[in-house]
């Protein structure tokens, strides 16, 4: 049995984000991966946008470590050597009934603490992003939002925590957690078997697997479907502002954005499905990508797009069978499992 003083289940940003940290204190850490190398899940196929922080509800974590989040990444780029970019966001209004909306948007972001957000006019919106669409009434513009890599993020955090001790293991499935008699607990793949007190749940859409290997209290997590287009590098030039629209129930809506890389990215659609691995495109939700980012601008050059791809992202809801959702961050010990952390 391999001995450890803290075990992380996940090697996507967030287990690769903590690992770092706990790397920087003398503590035996090591990640478990089911994949083959890092960042396999949810972190290599999203948005790669550093959110500004506007559209998290005030007082809630998400609101508190989205703006802190934000505002440290320019020097976590600096410090891993990440390429990133304050590129600004737009969030654009298609229709003048829908200003209220903007104003609560610009009056959430400053109670959260995002800095810069100024409302603009549709003429004013155009000047700094010509290709906007001529339905544009009006914008939120967020200066703090930002792009960069999140393949080249999440490596960055794995090399430097295991530069400093951490230990990672990959093609490594947690199939059971069991307590110990001194309260730590020992955690089981089908080939090993690892021993700390305390572990952290990073496991992204399978998070809600392994809570409910070890807690009464069920935790459940759907798997959200986005399907994206990437233009070539020629259409780099075509926003240099990633484009939002109003936000809806199923998240931020469809963006079109320049990427870290010089590519343009539109995407994502937003459709809840059963299967954890369902990461293939469909024909309908790619079409309605298409009719959804041409709201935003005009001319958009999907004649030069080179690929299409679809990622997972988590969504909690509660086990009631509401379906209603958790509209925050779920980070904390586990109530009936001591030194269990999600």
């Amino acid at each position: 049995m391999k001995e450890f003083d803290v075990i992380l289940i996940g090697a996507g940003v967030c287990g690769c984000a903590i690992a770092r940290e706990l790397s920087r204190y003398s503590l035996r850490t090591c990640v478990l991966e089911a994949e083959e190398d890092v960042c396999c899940g949810t972190s290599k196929a999203n948005s790669a946008i550093v959110h500004a922080g506007f559209d998290a509800p005030p007082g809630t974590l998400m609101s508190r470590l989205n703006v802190e989040g934000s505002q440290q990444m320019e020097r976590l780029s600096k410090e891993l050597d990440f390429p990133y970019r304050q590129n600004g966001a737009m969030v654009l209004c298609l229709d003048p009934k829908d200003l209220p909306v903007l104003m609560r948007l610009q009056k959430q972001g400053e109670q959260n603490g995002v800095q810069g957000l100024r409302l603009l006019s549709g003429e004013e919106a155009r000047t700094i992003e010509p290709n906007l669409s001529d339905e544009v009434s009006a914008c939120l513009f967020a200066p703090t939002s930002a792009i960069l890599c999140p393949f080249l993020l999440t490596i960055a955090l794995a090399e430097n925590a295991c530069a400093n001790g951490a230990s990672f293991f990959f093609d490594t499935r947690v199939k059971k957690i069991d307590r110990d008699s001194s309260g730590g607990w020992i955690v089981q793949s089908e080939h090993d078997a690892f021993h700390a007190k305390i572990v952290i749940n990073a496991a992204g859409v399978y998070a809600d697997e392994i809570h409910n290997l070890v807690s009464e209290d069920p935790l459940r997590i759907v798997a959200r479907r986005g399907e994206y287009k990437l233009m070539d590098k020629e259409a780099s030039s075509f926003v240099s502002h990633t484009l939002f629209q109003l936000p809806g129930k199923m998240g931020k809506g469809v963006l079109l954005t320049p990427t870290i890389h010089g590519n343009l990215l539109a995407g994502p659609t937003a459709e809840d499905i059963a299967d954890k691995e369902g990461t293939c495109t469909t024909s309908s939700g790619l079409d309605e990508l298409s009719r959804k980012v041409a709201l935003s601008a005009k001319n958009v050059p999907l004649r030069q797009v080179i690929t299409s791809f679809a990622g997972l992202r988590a969504h909690a809801v509660r086990p009631d069978g509401s379906e209603r959702e958790v509209h925050d961050f779920i980070i904390g010990e586990v109530k009936d499992a001591p030194n269990f952390i999600d």
